[in-house]
């Protein structure tokens, strides 16, 4: 061959493949790190949330339950409450 000069261009493409490979690697660790980094936080925003529900799950009145259709219910049945609506007769009383 004609001189030495397919050596240096033999050696700056390895280096060209071997930056784009690096660089390969960087964004998929990046793109790894940055997903298990979500959903560690993730993680703990759920975990924080449930310990505020046990809590006030465990340091509320006894024995009620909040029922979306029903308001506030009680197991041992607990006290009538006279309705705030007054024009119609015909509903039970809450009880509370």
């Amino acid at each position: 061959m004609a001189g030495e000069n397919w050596v240096f261009w033999l050696n700056m493409t390895n280096l060209a493949l071997g930056i784009v490979t690096l660089l390969a690697l960087l964004v998929v660790g990046g793109a790894v790190g940055w997903e298990l980094l979500a959903r560690a936080a993730r993680k703990t925003r759920e975990t924080n949330n449930l310990d505020a529900e046990m809590w006030a799950m465990l340091h509320t009145e006894s024995h009620t339950l909040s029922v979306p259709g029903l308001g506030l219910t009680m197991a041992d049945g607990g006290e009538v409450i006279e309705s705030s609506k007054t024009d119609s007769s015909d509903e039970r009383p809450v009880r509370k």
